[in-house]
C-alpha cells in the first residue's frame, strides 16, 4: 500500500506555534497548481505501482477553493485509474468549513477531514493565533456529520497557563462530535516561530512540562476508558478507524510527497522538495525537480525503523532490526535497562512501549540507536 501527500503551502495567517512551510501571498494560488500538475508529470516514473490514498495537507488545504482540489484529484485519477482508493483526506480549518465547501469537497471525492480545531476555549485559539473561536469549531463539526464525512480532529495540550480541567474539558466536547479519530499532540517549542521570537524577548511563556506530562496521562486514561485505541503516541481512534494514510508512515511504507517542503520515501531514500514557493515554481517551469536525496544507510533505517514502530502498537521487531545486518551488542544492552525499568516490554520478540514509556518515547528510542 503506498499514498500521495499534497503539500498545499497557502495560510490565512501564521500560527504561533507552527513551523511547517506555509506562504500568504494568496494571490499565486494558480501559478503554484500549475506547478504542481507539472511536477507530478516530471516525477511519473517515481510513483508506486499501486496507490491507495491521497492526503491534502498543509498549509491549509481548506482555504483554496475546492475546484483547484479537484484540478488535483482529476489529475491524479486520471493517471491511476484502476486505483482503489480507501481514504482521500483533506486537512480543514474550521472557519472554512462552510457549507458550500463541505458540499463541494464531498461531490469531488474527499472522504475524510482532518479538522485542525486545537481546542475548544477561545483564550487558548487566540493565544495560538487561530483563526476561528470555539462556536465556530462546534458548527463546523456538526455541518461535517451531516455531509457523511469521516472525521479526524487536532488538538493541542500542553498551552502555557491550560489545567486538567481545560483539557478534559476539550477531550470531552470532541467526543460529542461523534469523531472517528483524534490526533492530540503535545505543544512543542520550534525555532522559525513567532512563538519561539516572543520567548527570546521575554513576552511569551514557556511549556509547564509538568502539566503538559499530566495531560498527556490524562488523554491516554480517558480515552482508553472511551474505549479508544492508542495505536500511535499521539494518535486514537475507535477500533479499526486509524488513518489509513500515516499509518503507512509509521509501518515504513513507500509514499510520494508532491508541492514545496513535501517528503517522499521509497524504502532506501529519502527525499524532500525545497521549501519555497517562489523557487519550486521556478524549478518546475525551467523541468527541474526541486528536490533533495538522502540514501539512507543501514544504520539509519534501524533507526527510523525502531523510533517509528517503538511508537506504535505494532511495535518494532527484534528479528526485523536483525535484518540491517548493524551490530546488536550495544542496542541489547541499552534494551536490557529500559525493560528492567518497566518502560519497555518484549513478547515473541516485538518491543513495545508500557504506558510508562510511552511518556518519554522519543529519549528512549534515541538511547537504542545504533
Amino acid at each position: 500500500m503506498s499514498g500521495i501527500y499534497i503539500h498545499i503551502p497557502f495560510c490565512k495567517q501564521a500560527c504561533i506555534y507552527c513551523n511547517f512551510y506555509f506562504t500568504t501571498q494568496l494571490n499565486k494560488q494558480s501559478i503554484f497548481i500549475d506547478s504542481l500538475l507539472k511536477e507530478m508529470a516530471l516525477r511519473a516514473a517515481e510513483f508506486p505501482s499501486t496507490l491507495e490514498t491521497i492526503y491534502f495537507g498543509g498549509g491549509t488545504p481548506s482555504f483554496v477553493e475546492p475546484q483547484s482540489i479537484e484540478r488535483i484529484l482529476l489529475a491524479i485519477k486520471g493517471r491511476f485509474p484502476q486505483a482503489n482508493w480507501r481514504e482521500i483526506t483533506l486537512e480543514a480549518n474550521p472557519d472554512d468549513m462552510t457549507d458550500a465547501h463541505l458540499k463541494a469537497w464531498k461531490a469531488i471525492g474527499i472522504s475524510r477531514l482532518s479538522v485542525g480545531v486545537q481546542s475548544f476555549h477561545d483564550h487558548h485559539l487566540q493565544w495560538m493565533h487561530r483563526a476561528h473561536n470555539a462556536q465556530t469549531a462546534k458548527e463546523a463539526l456538526s455541518k461535517a456529520k451531516t455531509y457523511g464525512f469521516e472525521l479526524s480532529l487536532d488538538l493541542i495540550f500542553g498551552i502555557p497557563g491550560s489545567s486538567q480541567s481545560e483539557w478534559l474539558h476539550n477531550l470531552d466536547t470532541a467526543l460529542q462530535f461523534d469523531p472517528e479519530h483524534l490526533s492530540c499532540y503535545g505543544l512543542t517549542l520550534e525555532e522559525k516561530t513567532a512563538w519561539f521570537k516572543l520567548l527570546q524577548k521575554g513576552k511569551a511563556s514557556a511549556i509547564d512540562e509538568k502539566a503538559s506530562l499530566e495531560q498527556f496521562q490524562l488523554t491516554m486514561s480517558y480515552l482508553a476508558q472511551k474505549g479508544w485505541v492508542q495505536y500511535e503516541i499521539s494518535n486514537y481512534a475507535k477500533p479499526g478507524h486509524w488513518a489509513v494514510h500515516n499509518t503507512a508512515y509509521w509501518q515504513s511504507k513507500v509514499y510520494i510527497g508532491l508541492g514545496p517542503s513535501a517528503h517522499s520515501f521509497n524504502g532506501l531514500e529519502r527525499s524532500w522538495n525545497v521549501a519555497d514557493l517562489k523557487a519550486y515554481s521556478e524549478a518546475i517551469e525551467a523541468g527541474n525537480i526541486p528536490i533533495q536525496r538522502e540514501v539512507l544507510s543501514q544504520e539509519n533505517q534501524f533507526n527510523e525503523y525502531l523510533m517509528t514502530r517503538l511508537r506504535t502498537i505494532w511495535g518494532a521487531d527484534i528479528n526485523a532490526l536483525k535484518q540491517f545486518n548493524c551490530s546488536m551488542v550495544d542496542f541489547e544492552k541499552q534494551l536490557q535497562k529500559w525493560l528492567d525499568s518497566g518502560h519497555v516490554q518484549m513478547q515473541d520478540q516485538l518491543l513495545t512501549l508500557t504506558p510508562e514509556g510511552k511518556l518519554m518515547a522519543d529519549a528512549i528510542a534515541a538511547d537504542l540507536f545504533v
